[in-house]
């Protein structure tokens, strides 16, 4: 077998503590926090003299995890939010059970909806929501 499982899905964020509140109010919870640096780091990541603040956040049934990095240096390059037809990793997406409670928990902490909650037939409302640093934030609730 090649791959046993999906560990996590990292993403570079400016302000480390309004992306973990922002996770922590979409319902994941850290399930540790580190900072990061040393030879080993910089020959991983490709980068020279990388310092990094880590939090791991993980899902309510404990299999999904994203980890959450904010460099310290070298600094994060920023770049425009990517649109959902950018080539690359560009989304992820949650189940919820409801999906107007999580819209309106996650508005305060920079949560914007990028249309509107639509319904996918009879299974699926959906909708797309930029977080922090232009993250695309999809929301699935099963009907």
């Amino acid at each position: 077998m090649a791959v046993n499982r999906l560990d996590n899905v990292a993403v570079t964020v400016s302000d480390l503590e309004a992306a973990v509140a922002f996770f922590e109010a979409l319902g994941l919870a850290v399930e540790g926090r580190d900072t990061v640096s040393g030879p080993w780091v910089s020959e991983v990541l490709g980068l020279e003299e990388v310092t990094s603040e880590i939090a791991v956040l993980v899902t309510p049934d404990g299999h999904g995890r994203v980890e959450l990095a904010h460099y310290v240096s070298p600094e994060a390059v920023p770049v425009p939010a990517p649109a959902p037809n950018t080539l690359g990793l560009t989304r992820m997406m949650f189940a919820v059970d409801d999906i107007d409670a999580t819209v309106a928990r996650l508005a305060p902490l920079g949560g914007s909806l990028m249309r509107d909650i639509a319904r996918y037939e009879d299974a699926y409302r959906l909708c797309y929501l930029r977080g922090p640093d232009g993250i695309i934030v999809a929301l699935a609730q099963e009907l």
